[in-house]
């Protein structure tokens, strides 16, 4: 396991994923940012009532497209945020997965929530935290 990767190897990583979704989802992402930082930031954490920053290695800020409205548009853009420090910590916890595959499936779960999927509709059919 190489212990020398850093936050550019997760946005690489992120981008790769982002731009390997299939043609129909990245035209429904097109609007959609991607940013990757170190650490989340304290308001993320209090509003997701977590206190140890390590437990949030991605996050969907937006507005889902279920809920989306024409006349009411979010005056945000939405976000997919990954937070470097956590998901190396994870990587190297648990140690059965390369980082690009940890990294690549963040970004899916995260895309999935644009699409108006809750956490609950995806542990149904991704298996990859048992």
């Amino acid at each position: 396991m190489d212990v020398t990767t850093d936050i550019d190897d997760i946005t690489r990583y992120a981008e790769a994923a982002f731009n390997g979704l299939p043609q129909p989802f990245r035209d429904l992402c097109q609007d959609v940012l991607l940013q990757v930082i170190d650490w989340p930031d304290k308001d993320m954490l209090a509003e997701l009532e977590i206190e140890d920053p390590l437990e949030l290695t991605g996050l969907y800020d937006g507005v889902p497209l279920t809920q989306k409205s024409q006349v009411d548009p979010s005056p945000f853009p939405d976000t997919v945020w990954l937070f470097s420090e956590p998901i190396l910590a994870e990587w190297r916890e648990r140690n059965d997965n390369t980082l690009e595959e940890l990294v690549h499936h963040i970004v899916i779960h995260e895309i999935a929530h644009h699409f108006g999927w809750t956490d609950d509709e995806i542990a149904e059919i991704d298996r990859w935290w048992e």
